[in-house]
């Protein structure tokens, strides 16, 4: 057992709050404040009402609970994301939702990642960060996280409105497994191209409910932990170098990859391209093929350039994200054995993450 830091936070003296979450913080922009000699350090969650007094409004009984050692988004591993589901799990009975605080520049691999983990989920997984410190006058950290855990608590008839792992950023609640980073230099720094988005924050929240998970009052939480990190992302690119893609497709133990092909799924076809790709999937290597566009869907035969890809038994995926692909087939990699069964299930959406490819 890592030694967690606890911090117990009741936001209102009026009442016992009614409704609980759990905040799990990771690291990041968010929790950040000036020191006395005018340098970034860790926030204290214990004094949060402080920084944040309009947190008395929600009258909800939080808790925190901080990583050892804030982790900077760019450094996250699936450890980490075994870490956080193994928190939840451990903590899944006790609170009506969680909030997950998190840098921004790996939060949707990581919301990707937790949506295969926590199979059965039944509550809110709310993701959320900053674009500036909380201790900056014009941080964006209070209303995200304010709104992250009013979405977190939200109920109807006693149901969570929200049962699945999103990102709230910016007014907006999206799918996790949807969302990617487009903006670094903005507060708008999310967007979900290929799903709407399912609440918008104004007034009141708004949410767009033909567009949520349902609720299954029947499903059991799961936590499926396994991951095998030897995958990689191939980008293509105009005169991609035929030496420099055997080298990558040479290392030793690749059980996967991520292809970035153009458009609508297409590759260059030429002969040496096909015949590495169709080596590596003979080899038990499995291929998966994702848009570079932003908001691009995969449909191979569509084209010519891509209709050899499909005869040879590369997967398309769809209008998945690349975050979303990389940390599926790290997934399903780790859970089966078999790549056809990879494959199979690849191809497939598990909890929402794409939709089945159109056929040309």
């Amino acid at each position: 057992m890592k030694n967690y830091k606890i911090v117990n936070i009741r936001t209102t003296v009026k009442s016992d709050p009614v409704e609980s979450v759990l905040i799990i913080y990771t690291g990041g922009t968010f929790g950040m404040v000036v020191d006395e000699d005018g340098a970034l350090a860790p926030f204290n969650f214990g004094r949060v009402i402080d920084r944040i007094p309009e947190l008395r409004s929600l009258e909800l009984k939080l808790t925190v609970i901080s990583f050892p050692e804030p982790r900077d988004s760019s450094n996250i591993t699936y450890l980490d994301w075994q870490d956080m589901a193994y928190i939840i799990y451990e903590n899944y009975a006790q609170y009506d939702g969680f909030v997950i605080l998190h840098g921004t520049d790996t939060m949707a691999y990581t919301a990707s990642a937790l949506s295969y983990m926590l199979k059965g989920l039944n509550k809110p997984v709310i993701l959320t960060g900053a674009q500036i410190p909380i201790g900056y006058i014009r941080s964006d950290a209070r209303e995200n996280l304010i709104t992250a855990l009013e979405i977190a608590s939200k109920k109807e008839n006693g149901i969570p409105v929200i049962n699945e792992v999103c990102i709230y950023f910016n007014y907006f609640l999206l799918r996790g497994n949807r969302s990617q980073k487009i903006r670094s230099s903005t507060f708008a720094a999310f967007q979900s191209q290929n799903y709407p988005y399912l609440a918008e924050s104004g007034i009141d929240i708004e949410y767009r409910k033909s567009y949520l998970m349902p609720h299954d009052a029947d499903a059991s939480l799961e936590i499926k932990n396994k991951f095998d990190d030897n995958v990689i992302i191939v980008k293509m690119f105009p005169s991609m170098n035929r030496a420099v893609l055997e080298t990558m497709f040479s290392v030793k133990g690749l059980k996967g990859v991520v292809l970035e092909s153009y458009g609508s799924g297409n590759t260059m076809n030429f002969d040496w391209f096909i015949e590495l790709v169709e080596k590596m999937i003979k080899k038990g290597v499995v291929i998966f093929n994702v848009s570079q566009c932003s908001g691009g869907e995969v449909i191979l035969g569509r084209y010519e350039t891509s209709k050899k890809l499909k005869e040879i038994g590369v997967i398309s995926g769809g209008d998945i994200t690349t975050e979303a692909a990389v940390t599926k087939l790290m997934f399903l990699l780790g859970q089966e054995k078999s790549p056809k069964k990879v494959a199979e299930k690849l191809a497939q959406p598990l909890v929402g993450e794409m939709d089945v490819q159109k056929m040309p």
